[in-house]
């Protein structure tokens, strides 16, 4: 679940795992504990953090530090991705496919972790190989650092690039949102005339 961090800049964080580990000693067992998390804004800036303590609460305050100084801005295209791309990390694949308004994020605790800090609202994806979660969100952060603009792409070609088919999709799914039918309110006397009219008939 998503934590307000800073009221002003509009931060959110949220846990995406805690892990224990124990060190035997002379007297026993020794606990710590470490904590994944990602910190964002929903406009377009996240990163990730990791932190260890004896306690759990100390733990997410460091990887709620770390994940602050770890953060990056990234390309967004109106609620989703401009387009498709596949991170790697370790024996992770991660693939983020651009969606259509009102599909939502199809993924996994750990992606939606991330894309959600991140502001994506709609996309679909796909991770093979390992289901670690440490790595599958790097595998994420690695698949964003090779989102391009639209703006950048046309720059660095020197040529107008004209709709994409992420716009023409963005734009056919907004389209059909704003043509679904208002339901009809039915007017206040509408009712009382009706409960006239059945009076009338059964007198």
């Amino acid at each position: 679940m998503a934590e307000f961090l800073e009221e002003s800049g509009g931060l959110e964080s949220t846990t995406v795992g805690v892990y224990r580990t124990a060190a035997t000693v002379k007297g026993g067992r020794r606990f710590s504990f470490s904590a994944l998390v990602v910190v964002g804004d929903r406009q377009g800036r996240v990163g990730i953090g990791y932190g260890k303590a004896n306690q759990v609460p100390p733990a997410i305050e460091k990887g709620q530090k770390d994940a602050k100084r770890h953060m990056r801005a990234f390309p967004l295209q109106d609620r989703t991705i401009p387009h498709e791309v596949e991170g790697r990390f370790g024996a992770c694949r991660v693939r983020l496919i651009p969606a259509s308004p009102g599909t939502g994020v199809i993924a996994g605790a750990a992606v939606r972790a991330v894309l959600e800090m991140f502001g994506v609202q709609d996309c679909l994806t796909k991770s093979f190989g390992s289901n670690n979660p440490k790595n599958l969100v790097k595998a994420v952060v690695r698949g964003l650092e090779q989102l391009r603009s639209k703006e950048l792409t046309e720059s660095l070609r020197g040529r107008d690039l004209g709709m994409t088919e992420v716009e023409e999709m963005i734009q056919r799914g907004q389209s059909f949102m704003a043509s679904d039918p208002e339901p009809v309110a039915v007017a206040a006397g509408d009712g009382a005339d009706a409960e006239t009219d059945t009076d009338e008939k059964k007198d």
